[in-house]
């Protein structure tokens, strides 16, 4: 038996495994929570994590031909706003490998086909650095969001103290452009 053929058949309870793993990340009542509950209105969490693993297990197995990138940007924007250091947030894809080696151990007939594994372990490997790529991207956006809105916060703040103290000059705001603030001081000359 092929290790493709072999692991269609196991696919079930390879995402269970794998799904099972991923929850342990999350603290108890947040695993139970994404486990139990399967509307995906209610667990949009739990319901893009567990897609995304079907797409990223039949497109490793050579069952889906799509973009395997798509597939693991989705898990990942959801781990990047969780407080998961990086290596937690990508641990997930090296999991997928002992839930396979658990699976070729207990239940495949004869010993597996090496260089298969071997290939297949080296794709969830690039998988792993492509996810790490992406967490950060992901976090570096998050980022800049939070220090433009800390600028336009404190810059809000100096507005009023200024308006309340009667600071009397108007202060650029940050976020004009420079060609607005130059067609105002055109204005008012």
């Amino acid at each position: 038996m092929t290790l493709e053929k072999f692991l269609s058949l196991k696919r079930a309870d390879i995402l269970k495994k794998w799904f099972d793993l991923i929850l342990e990340t999350y603290p108890a009542d947040t695993s139970t929570f994404l486990r139990n509950q399967k509307n995906p209105f209610t667990n949009p969490v739990g319901n893009t994590i567990y897609q995304g693993m079907e797409k990223i297990l039949d497109e490793l197995t050579g069952q889906a031909s799509g973009i395997l990138s798509e597939f693991l940007d989705n898990i990942i924007r959801v781990r990047a706003v969780q407080d998961f250091l990086p290596s937690q947030a990508v641990s997930f894809v090296f999991s997928l490998k002992k839930v396979i080696r658990e699976e070729l151990r207990q239940s495949f007939q004869g010993s597996p086909p090496y260089e298969e594994v071997l290939s297949l372990e080296d794709k969830i490997d690039a998988l792993a650095l492509s996810s790490f790529d992406l967490f950060m991207k992901c976090r570096e956006k998050l980022y800049d969001i939070k220090a433009n809105e800390m600028r336009n916060m404190t810059f809000r703040l100096l507005q009023r103290v200024n308006d309340i103290g009667g600071g009397g000059e108007k202060r650029n705001d940050p976020t004009e452009s420079n060609e607005d603030n130059a067609k105002e001081k055109e204005v008012s000359q």
